[in-house]
């Protein structure tokens, strides 16, 4: 069983920084994504690898704000800085066996979801 949990969301302010960490547990993937989850709007792909390359796949909004990391451990972190209140969202860990990285239907096991709050 493939469990993703994740942890660091919190409040800030507009122009600062987060870092948001995802322990997964299990072995049955090859590859790691951080989605997020506004009110009203669709479940989105922001940063994603694939566990055994060095790859990295973002969205267009996030570039060069966002990054996306993995340990030894396949443990992975999202990186965001200069948040802006439009990044504010439910952000989701998901682990997946096939499929493009960025698309949410393509990834089996997913996190409870953490929340990023950032106040303009």
């Amino acid at each position: 069983q493939v469990l993703p949990v994740e942890s660091g969301g919190g409040s800030v302010q507009a122009g600062g920084s987060l870092r948001l960490s995802c322990v997964v547990s299990g072995d049955f993937y090859n590859k790691l994504g951080w989605f997020r989850q506004a009110p009203g709007k669709e479940r989105e792909g922001v940063a994603a690898l694939f566990t055994g390359g060095s790859s990295t796949f973002y969205a267009d909004s996030v570039k060069g704000r966002f990054a996306i990391s993995q340990d030894a451990r396949n443990n992975v972190y999202l990186q965001m800085n200069n948040l802006t209140s439009e990044d504010s969202a439910t952000y989701y860990c998901a682990a997946g066996r096939y499929g493009a990285p960025l698309i949410a239907t393509d990834y089996q096991y997913w996190g409870q979801g953490t929340q990023v709050t950032v106040a303009s």
